[in-house]
């Protein structure tokens, strides 16, 4: 399994609103930081879910459109266009730390 693999999976079940699939990419203490923040706002898988199925997945506009991706060791660089959170397309960088072949930590960077 590469690097990528988990990355590209949570990213297609997102776009499809799979919680199923898309939790199955993360590790059990998964840490996400919405950057700059030094503290993560996410904390554990479940912590995880539950932001998703009542802060995402409940949108039917959702969707990610991915501009390009780097993978430099066991790190996933994301540049991606998000629809339905706004407006506008909000513009995103996601940086996915891979660990054992799941996400074990993610930094969110918006504009």
């Amino acid at each position: 399994m590469s690097v990528e693999s988990p990355v590209q999976a949570q990213f297609e079940a997102y776009n499809a609103h799979d919680i199923e699939a898309f939790m199955s990419c993360f590790s059990e203490d998964f840490k996400g930081y919405r950057m700059p923040g030094e503290s993560p706002s996410i904390t554990g898988k479940e912590s995880l879910r539950e932001f998703y199925v009542n802060n995402r997945f409940n949108n039917p506009k959702l969707k990610a459109e991915l501009i390009s991706r780097m993978v430099m060791g066991n790190k996933v660089f994301d540049h991606e266009l998000i629809q339905g959170l706004s407006d506008q397309p909000l513009e995103s960088v996601a940086v996915f730390e891979v660990t054992n072949g799941l996400i074990s930590t993610a930094w969110f960077y918006f504009p």
